[in-house]
């Protein structure tokens, strides 16, 4: 967030609304458009539950979010960027995963939007200014629970893989989708859960970025364990069998994670927002009064 510019560039605002209207539409032709989904049907009620996942909690928050961000709340932004990332795991899973369909160029388009929006909202955003807005916060909680989150989920993701990799055979789960592999596997092992062991390394270490990413990977946390809850539900609707540690570990997440981005948010406050910040005499702070910020 520059200095002196408290709102969003443009672009940014632009691709955040684009991405609201590409990511509606694709939801609502994926739930309410029979047959659309040309997927193995064990993997349908997963992609059901992110739809409705996505529809009713994510996009929302996302819109609210954009909003006070480019009103210059760091809080705002935070989520925003959080939200974001969701989107952009959600839609590389659908455009390197689904099933070819009508929707492929949304999922690619959505995939590109979010990705730019995601890397360009993190290079500008000033590491220092989290940390100095969330100082007095005790960080032992918040390094846990990112070093639990990745040792639960790499556990539960390992105890398919190595079995296979051991036996030469595909992981059930891959073969039952009649996938050429696990993009969610992936994901997680590859990028996920290797940042938020980073991100609880830097915030071990009382860096700035740790207390940036932390922030925005709380945001992230809490959307993957309520989707994956989302899909379990769908599941059992379908009648498949759920594993009980898949629903306790995610459900501790979201839980969890609900709870400290709570926290986190909250120590943040108001006062670091430049739109809602306030002299001592109560008068709002001027643009030269606000803390500098890195430029774009």
């Amino acid at each position: 967030m520059s200095n002196g510019d408290v709102s969003l560039p443009r672009p940014y605002v632009l691709a955040s609304l684009l991405t609201i209207v590409l990511a509606g539409a694709a939801t609502l032709v994926g739930l309410f458009v029979p047959g659309f989904y040309r997927d193995a049907p064990v993997l349908l009620p997963q992609v059901y539950g992110q739809d409705l996942l996505t529809l009713v909690v994510a996009l929302p928050v996302f819109a609210v979010a954009l909003y006070y961000a480019d009103r210059g709340s760091l809080r705002g932004y935070v989520v925003w960027l959080g939200v974001d990332g969701y989107l952009l795991y959600t839609y590389a899973s659908y455009a390197f995963m689904m099933a070819f369909n009508e929707l492929y160029l949304v999922y690619t388009t959505l995939l590109w939007l979010t990705l730019v929006t995601f890397v360009g909202g993190m290079v500008r955003l000033d590491p220092s200014e989290v940390e100095r807005a969330a100082e007095g916060l005790s960080v032992r909680p918040y390094v846990a629970f990112q070093v639990l989150l990745a040792v639960l989920v790499a556990f539960l993701w390992l105890a398919e893989v190595l079995p296979a990799t051991v036996a030469g055979t595909t992981p059930p789960s891959v073969a039952e989708a009649a996938l050429p592999t696990s993009v969610v596997y992936s994901l997680d092992l590859g990028i996920v859960l290797p940042a938020f062991v980073l991100s609880a390394y830097w915030l071990q270490k009382r860096r700035a970025w740790g207390y940036a990413f932390t922030a925005v990977l709380l945001v992230k946390a809490a959307t993957l364990g309520l989707a994956v809850l989302t899909m379990a539900v769908f599941q059992l609707r379908d009648g498949q069998l759920v594993p009980v540690p898949v629903l306790v570990v995610f459900g501790l997440l979201a839980l969890s994670s609900l709870a400290l981005l709570g926290r986190y948010l909250r120590s943040i406050g108001p006062a670091s927002d430049p739109s809602t910040a306030a002299t001592r005499d109560g008068s709002p702070v001027s643009e030269t009064d606000r803390r500098p910020e890195r430029g774009e």
